[in-house]
């Protein structure tokens, strides 16, 4: 167990030297969230088969729904590991995060972005949900000051709503 908390912890600060020499940059956005279910990822279910989901609207309308980002990959929330601020914000997640061990590594979330401004990759930190990576684009996501951050349930979405924060952006 020492020897993989070494390897993990090494790997945290390697990370921390890699983003530190990346170029970093503070901006202010509106940052929206969204959720898997129809009426933000624009899907609805058949008529006859209504187990199955196509898209509603756009240039792929009628076409069966993936649930997949613009890029290819499932959307996730963001999670913090055992080994970050959360853990020493939040001493008793500790034991949690030991025993569930898909909890001891953190996982950046997705975010959908305008990807003429930020490309595929793009790492930002958004305060209050944290680091996400830019995996979707957005039908309503249009320059440089808009961000739309995933969230697993709709609740949690409209919760979130429609903020203007300050936010760190880490280019590819």
């Amino acid at each position: 167990m020492a020897r993989a908390a070494r390897a993990i912890v090494l790997a945290a600060s390697l990370f921390t030297l890699a983003t530190g020499c990346a170029h970093v940059e503070h901006r202010r956005m509106v940052v929206t969230a969204y959720d898997p279910g129809g009426e933000s990822c624009g899907w609805q279910r058949g008529r006859l088969l209504f187990w199955r989901k196509y898209v509603s609207a756009g240039p792929r309308k009628g076409e069966r729904y993936t649930g997949r980002t613009a890029s290819g990959t499932k959307p996730k929330t963001p999670r913090p590991g055992l080994f970050s601020w959360d853990t020493v914000r939040h001493p008793w997640m500790a034991p949690v995060r030991l025993v569930f061990f898909w909890n001891l590594l953190p996982r950046a979330g997705t975010i959908a972005a305008d990807t003429r401004y930020y490309p595929f990759g793009t790492r930002i930190y958004v305060p209050g949900w944290g680091w996400g990576v830019v995996e979707d684009r957005g039908g309503a996501i249009k320059g440089p000051a808009h961000i739309d951050l995933f969230f697993s349930s709709r609740r949690q979405a409209l919760a979130w709503g429609r903020q203007r924060l300050t936010v760190k952006v880490v280019a590819p």
